[in-house]
């Protein structure tokens, strides 16, 4: 039997990273993945080939709508072979994935394919896809199996018209008219993929806003931006029944008034979130607690309640991003080879990947006006840069929230192009304890993108904004 210093259950951006960091601190090292290739929902069927989609189907749009403003003539009808679009997305993904593969050879972390359950605290049976079972012993192990996404009690998935977004990344035609359940992150990426390729979309939300996790002034930009871009909303509307008719698919909703209001499309993609993936784990044969929504239960060192098994990414608390679970998958490594590394998960920046992209870190404005905290904001215009106008990307803003006393940022919010990469800015600004006034005086390239950050920040500073 081998015997590992650290086993990892799960081979996404938490388990993967976590692997070769351990590797990195000398540890011998495993990692366990059920499926045939590495990388989990992000590399396989979430963030990278979703992002594909996205920049396949908005140089589409682009050629559609706005390459004869940039005095680009293209003869004929420009058409879209939706077959190609997801074959080179598959190409993204298997480039990817074989990169994992890489970089588990070159930091020598033995891969284990099969479904991994413990049978002790210390003990994991790897039962293979050919139906033969491998037992390791591991002195560590660290959870990170990731999750799925949910539905509704009432909702049959069907995987071919009632889908979730792993079939939306594999139609094999575009709809007619997409009806999304849900207005978060991944119904409004996926809803903008097939609505520049020429589907009707219509997002039904149960909140009376859309990201409702993010500022109130994102979503309401965000909403604005994306209905000149003719996708249609519902928000305030309780979902209570999916029913598919042949090639139909009818969506019954109350209101806010408690009216019954009835939808009808091709496909319907229930987009309503995920939850925590532990099945076939035996947890109770090693005693592993969990806590509410089946996540796993961990204290501040990211430690169950069995002192050798560690858990991280979205099978345990907080946001469902694959960059919080890179930084735990590091944290617990660390800890595991006797160091002290720390977490500030105030500062984990959340993404929207539409177009215009949303992007923020740090505090909303809703949450410092509920903890009674006296605040200052800037905000600056994406229109009112050179850079926007000359890109014809004039929809957003930036919007950075400061301590009224110390001038702290305390959050920066920001919508328009590019802002998934600007974001980084603001991170690195609050890391560092900065003051709007330290972003102001900072020099940023002209004509850019990110000099709306600076104007925001001057803008928090005595309302010092010069281009507008």
């Amino acid at each position: 039997m081998s015997l590992y210093d650290v086993a990892i259950i799960g081979s996404g951006p938490g388990g993967y990273v976590a692997a070769i960091r351990c590797a990195q601190l000398g540890m011998k090292t495993a990692i366990i993945e059920k499926y045939s290739t590495l990388g989990g929902t992000c590399l396989n069927v979430g963030c990278i080939p979703s992002k594909a989609l996205l920049d396949s189907s908005h140089h589409y749009d682009d050629a559609v709508k706005h390459f004869e403003e940039h005095g680009i003539e293209i003869p004929g009808e420009i058409k879209v072979n939706l077959e190609k679009m997801i074959s080179r997305k598959q190409n993204v993904v298997d480039m990817t994935t074989k990169g994992i593969n890489f970089l588990m050879d070159k930091n020598k972390i033995d891969v284990f394919e099969g479904l991994g359950s413990f049978k002790d605290a210390t003990h994991i049976a790897i039962e293979k896809n050919d139906g033969t079972t491998e037992t390791i012993e591991a002195k560590n192990t660290i959870i990170a199996t990731g999750s799925k996404p949910s539905t509704l009690p009432f909702i049959t998935l069907d995987k071919e018209r009632v889908i979730t977004s792993t079939e939306a990344l594999e139609l094999k035609e575009i709809p007619k008219h997409m009806l999304v359940i849900g207005g978060g992150v991944i119904g409004l990426e996926l809803g903008q993929v097939y609505k520049r390729l020429g589907a009707e979309v219509t997002v039904i939300e149960y909140m009376d806003k859309i990201i409702p996790g993010m500022d109130g002034a994102l979503s309401k930009e965000l909403m604005k931006s994306l209905k000149k871009q003719k996708v249609k909303f519902a928000l305030s509307h309780k979902v209570k029944s999916v029913e598919r008719n042949g090639d139909e698919v009818i969506v019954k909703a109350d209101n806010k008034k408690g009216e019954e209001v009835s939808f009808s499309g091709d496909y319907c993609l229930v987009a309503v979130g995920r939850h925590a993936y532990t099945e076939g784990l035996n947890l109770e044969a090693a005693g592993v607690q969990l806590e509410e929504r089946g996540r796993v239960a961990v204290n501040e060192h990211l430690q169950t309640n069995v002192k050798n098994i560690y858990a991280i990414g979205d099978v345990i608390k907080g946001a469902m991003l694959a960059h919080k679970a890179e930084e735990e998958g590091t944290l617990v490594a660390e800890i595991l080879a006797g160091q002290k590394p720390h977490i500030d998960y105030n500062l984990i920046p959340g993404v929207v990947y539409t177009w215009p992209e949303v992007a923020a870190v740090g505090k909303t404005e809703e949450q410092l006006k509920e903890a009674g905290v006296a605040y200052k904001s800037g905000s600056f215009p994406m229109r009112a840069l050179g850079r926007s106008r000359a890109s014809g990307d004039i929809d957003g803003f930036v919007k950075i929230l400061a301590d009224k006393n110390t001038d702290e940022v305390l959050g920066v919010h920001m919508i328009g192009a590019r802002v998934a990469d600007l974001i980084a800015e603001g991170v690195t600004a609050m890391e560092f304890r900065a003051s709007a006034e330290d972003i102001a005086r900072m020099s940023h390239a002209h004509p850019t993108y990110a000099e709306a950050v600076k104007e925001a920040a001057l803008a928090a500073t005595e309302d010092r904004a010069i281009h507008v």
